[in-house]
């Protein structure tokens, strides 16, 4: 059975960025880490609250989000 990861946005946490559930760890963040050549090992070392599932959710958040962006009204 695969993992559910949860994204949120809590009012006052980390700007209202979107974050783990029950972290405060923004995808932002993890997506910033990706982008300057981190791997999911070393993310995963550095924040051993996040597991490969909570990256992989970073990776779908951002194609969601560009796909709405770049999709007409």
């Amino acid at each position: 059975m695969s993992e559910v990861t949860t994204i949120e946005v809590r009012s006052g946490v980390r700007s209202d960025k979107p974050v783990f559930a029950g972290t405060r760890i923004t995808v932002y963040d993890v997506l910033e880490y990706l982008a300057a050549g981190m791997t999911v090992d070393q993310i995963i070392a550095d924040f051993p609250e996040l597991t490969e599932a909570n990256v992989r959710a970073a990776l779908k958040f951002a194609a969601d989000r560009e796909r709405r962006l770049s999709t007409p009204a």
